[in-house]
């Protein structure tokens, strides 16, 4: 039997961009020792006081159903954070709470793309963009960002593609090149979105991260807060990316109706998640701790990456994660990225994976322990150094 070209569709019939860390995977369930910096997956649990607020609110039976925008009092919780952050009004009408960010996103473009429309994104991208964009029947358009600009977008690259557009998402802190949009650069795109009427889809979910510069939501510059659906979660600030707990926040109209959606897919979130959501946005130190390893690996990166041959540490204004540029190996970030996997038995994400802008790259998540890391990249980068002195001396 024939499926449907939507689900056909969603990544064409070809990679997802996750084929080395599956291999990765795999070769852990085999036995094989991994040192895994292939995805944004915090080395410490959810904090205890969060899974004791689930365990009792399951235990006392908040195991039902529950409304599908989600309870009244985390959404309520959500748009107070968000206010507070942001300066923008922002009430629990504005909020939907979602099985994490990527159903975040998801509702966003179902909300605002019909079948066909052309929607915009940044190149790197985090690898669930275009396939999420085909999936709610849009057509995923590249706007490439460059490393010498620091993959700072530029408005004139993205008003270039812009014809016919209904949407653009944009991601800042960015996943994988660490970036924190500038105020110019958002400005720039906001005033560009309301020229040529598009919806901008502002995902969120590093903004704890930022470790230079400051995060800006787009929703807080004039005229961007009716036409801004941005994806936040507690994944990344709170550590609980098994939990599903995101948002998605929003017009009142356009929430309003993506309730609606949420009526037919996941028909609401867990009580007792949702509980422990509301504990864990109680404590706003909470945030801070999640994200000082993250901080700390980036200096401890930088220290050991720094000046050597085969590779250039990009600079990193936030997230979790760090990118190297390999292209002084005369291999393409897959091939390094397999090798090394062979070599090494180090699992880190091609910048392929990622977009084309992002080719001959390497992203590696600053996961692990602060000594297995470092043990992970010195190993990483003489393997680079060796791999470009063997390319130099066959040239």
């Amino acid at each position: 039997m024939q499926l449907s070209r939507r689900i056909e569709g969603i990544t064409e019939g070809g990679s997802d961009g996750w084929d080395l860390f599956h291999r990765a995977r795999a070769m852990q369930a085999a036995g094989q020792s991994v040192l895994d910096l292939t995805v944004g997956e915090h080395d410490r649990p959810t904090p205890r006081p969060i899974l004791d607020a689930m365990h009792a609110a399951a235990t006392a039976g908040h195991t039902g159903y529950t409304v599908a925008p989600g309870l009244p009092a985390l959404r309520t919780a959500v748009a107070e954070r968000v206010e507070a952050r942001t300066g923008v009004p922002t009430r629990a009408e504005n909020v939907l709470i979602t099985a994490g960010g990527q159903a975040a996103l998801f509702a966003a473009q179902m909300a605002v793309l019909d079948p066909g429309d052309r929607a915009l994104h940044l190149d790197p991208y985090y690898a669930t963009y275009p396939g999420t964009i085909r999936a709610a029947g849009g057509v995923p358009v590249t706007v490439p960002t460059r490393p010498e600009d620091g993959f700072q977008p530029r408005a004139p690259d993205v008003e270039a593609a812009a014809e016919g557009a209904r949407t653009l998402l944009i991601n800042t802190p960015n996943n994988p090149t660490g970036a924190v949009y500038d105020r110019a650069t958002l400005e720039g795109l906001a005033e560009l979105c309301r020229r040529r009427g598009l919806w901008l889809i502002s995902d969120e979910v590093y903004d704890t991260q930022v470790w230079e510069g400051v995060h800006l939501s787009p929703r807080a510059l004039p005229g961007m807060s009716e036409r801004t659906l941005v994806a936040g979660s507690l994944s990344k600030s709170h550590a609980m990316t098994g939990s599903r707990l995101g948002w998605i926040v929003g017009p009142e109209a356009a929430i309003a109706r993506m309730a609606d959606l949420a009526t037919v897919t996941t028909y609401g979130l867990p009580g007792f998640i949702q509980d422990a959501g509301l504990v864990a946005l109680s404590d706003p130190a909470l945030e801070a701790e999640i994200a000082a390893p993250f901080r700390r690996r980036r200096d401890l990166a930088r220290r050991v990456l720094a000046g050597r041959p085969g590779l250039r540490l990009l600079p990193a204004q936030g997230a979790m994660y760090a990118m190297l540029d390999i292209r002084p190996t005369g291999m393409s970030g897959t091939v390094f990225a397999e090798a090394l996997l062979d070599a090494h038995r180090i699992a880190a994400m091609p910048g392929e994976s990622f977009g084309a802008a992002a080719a001959g790259h390497l992203r590696v998540a600053l996961t692990l322990d602060d000594a297995r890391l470092a043990e992970a990249l010195e190993a990483l980068a003489t393997f680079a150094a060796l791999t470009a002195a063997r390319a130099g001396a066959s040239a």
